[in-house]
C-alpha cells in the first residue's frame, strides 16, 4: 500500500515502495522516483533495479542517489537537485522510512534558497523532522 507523504508541490517521500506502488506513483502524476536506499540494505526488501524495471514498464524515469550510513554529501545534494529540476512533475523519493529522502529534499531545499523554517514546516506536515540536518540545512540556507 502506498504511503506517499507530499513535501510539496513537487516532491513526495516515501518508504519503501514496491513495483506495485509505481503504478500508484503514476497515477499521482508523478515522472520520476528517486531511490535514497543503498541496495542490500535490506535483502528483502524490493533492490533498485527491479523498481527501475517497473518505472519503465510505466514509463516512468527512474534515478538512483543512495544514502547509506555515512550520511549525506554534496554530490548527493546536487544530484537531487537536478532530479527536481530535470523532473516534469512531483518526484516521488523513497528510502526505508522516507527519512532519509526528506533529508535529502530538505538538504537541496536550502542549497536552492529555501527558507530553514518552511523546510521544516513542509517536514513535519509530511510527518518527518528534519532535526538531524537542521544545522547544515541553515548552512547551505545561509551561502
Amino acid at each position: 500500500m502506498s504511503d506517499f507523504r507530499r513535501l510539496s508541490a513537487t516532491m513526495l517521500a516515501s518508504p519503501q515502495i514496491t513495483a506495485e506502488d509505481v503504478a500508484a506513483a503514476k497515477a499521482a502524476g508523478v515522472p520520476l522516483i528517486v531511490n535514497n536506499r543503498p541496495d542490500r540494505e535490506d535483502p528483502f526488501a524490493p533492490q533498485g533495479a527491479e523498481i527501475a524495471e517497473a518505472a519503465a514498464a510505466a514509463g516512468l524515469a527512474y534515478t538512483a542517489i543512495p544514502i547509506g550510513h555515512a550520511g549525506f554529501s554534496e554530490p548527493q545534494v546536487d544530484a537531487m537537485i537536478a532530479a527536481l529540476e530535470q523532473a516534469q512533475g512531483p518526484v516521488l523519493a523513497y528510502c526505508r522510512s522516507g527519512t532519509r529522502s526528506t533529508l535529502l529534499w530538505a538538504l537541496a531545499q536550502a542549497k536552492r534558497g529555501v527558507s530553514p523554517d518552511a523546510i521544516a514546516e513542509a517536514a513535519a506536515q509530511a510527518g518527518y523532522d528534519i532535526g538531524p540536518v537542521r544545522p547544515m540545512v541553515d548552512m547551505l540556507a545561509a551561502r
